[in-house]
């Protein structure tokens, strides 16, 4: 079978594999039917994420149809569509026993650490297989991890119906989040560098936006916050100043998430964390927030329709890739489908 293998960082080859066996651990078969690239897949691609090992096949937003399963698998059937959870963990470790699973000692990522997505077939255990809502194709299936992270960062911010919230960036990380935080929140300001995602930020919900291209970040959440500043402040952005432009956009007592994986220099500025009494807390993956994602679904509370802008079969993957390093601007969420 054809799989995606980054041999090493930006070397992507299309490689013949065989097909995964089942066993009593890894006891359902999942043909992939569309898999998503992610900024973490580009990242691995360019070398960039410190959390990657090589050779990998890569690709954690998986969606595919239930092949086949071992005789003991009783909560899933050939035919059966669903989403696969990308974190693996030990489940007794101290992060295991404090209900924080996906920040396990020995936490291994499908896609990352283990091999993920990107391949025809996958054999996993039946636990890590979500049921998709038939309301859902299996394209726009392919946010609901997103959509995960998004539920896991404003769990992590304790995000309050009476916060102000700051989301830095509008890709599909930011996209994700403000759909979440607009259920738990209800004055939420987007700081972004593109006109058209700031205006389908406003479209979506955003009480204000900013292009911080042509306005200061700074000025404008003062301004939009009545002087005091961001309460919440998420970066979606995950670049080298984002961290810095976000403990100061936000104000006394508030809270910054950061889920970025560069291990590159970051300036901090300890004051402005110790006089404001700031939490800067880390975001990292999404603990078992499927079953929640797929309940709002369900609920019609969260509709992940309309965030694909593009697909290309596996087979052209590199393609896909260039695409997306590309930076056009018409690009949302790009995801590579099984159909060759």
């Amino acid at each position: 079978m054809k799989a995606v293998q980054i041999f090493k960082p930006k070397s992507l080859h299309i490689i013949n594999i065989e097909k995964p066996f089942l066993t009593e651990e890894n006891n359902v078969l999942v043909r992939m039917t569309a898999a998503g690239i992610c900024g973490s897949d580009m990242g691995i691609y360019h070398g960039t994420n410190a959390a990657a090992t090589y050779p990998r096949i890569i690709g954690h937003e998986m969606v595919g149809v239930v092949e086949e399963t071992v005789s003991s698998v009783t909560s899933l059937r050939p035919g059966d569509r669903v989403i696969v959870n990308q974190v693996t963990s030990c489940g007794h470790c101290y992060p295991c026993r404090m209900g924080r699973g996906n920040v396990c000692d020995s936490l291994a990522v499908r896609g990352v650490h283990i091999d993920g997505g990107y391949q025809e077939y996958i054999a996993v255990p039946q636990e890590d297989c979500y049921l998709l809502p038939d309301s859902i194709s299996d394209t726009d299936a392919v946010m609901i991890e997103p959509a995960t992270i998004a539920i896991q960062s404003c769990t992590r911010a304790e995000l309050r119906k009476d916060d102000m919230l700051l989301i830095y960036g509008c890709g599909a990380l930011g996209s994700s989040i403000l759909k979440i935080a607009r259920l738990l929140c209800d004055y939420i300001i987007v700081a972004d560098v593109i006109d058209e995602k700031l205006e389908g930020a406003k479209s979506a919900g955003a009480a204000h936006t900013i292009n911080v291209l042509k306005e200061d970040l700074e000025e404008k959440i003062k301004e939009y916050t009545h002087g005091h500043g961001a309460t919440v402040s998420i970066d979606a952005v995950c670049g080298n100043d984002s961290l810095i432009r976000l403990l100061k956009a936000t104000g006394n007592a508030g809270r910054v998430i950061t889920m970025g994986f560069s291990t590159s220099p970051t300036e901090i500025n300890q004051f402005l964390i110790t006089s404001k009494e700031l939490d800067v807390r880390g975001s990292r993956l999404q603990n078992k927030m499927f079953g929640r994602a797929i309940e709002l679904i369900n609920e019609r509370k969260l509709d992940l329709t309309g965030s694909v802008s593009h697909t290309f079969p596996l087979l052209k993957a590199q393609e896909a890739f260039d695409f997306v390093g590309s930076h056009d601007p018409s690009i949302r969420k790009v995801v590579l489908t099984f159909d060759f």
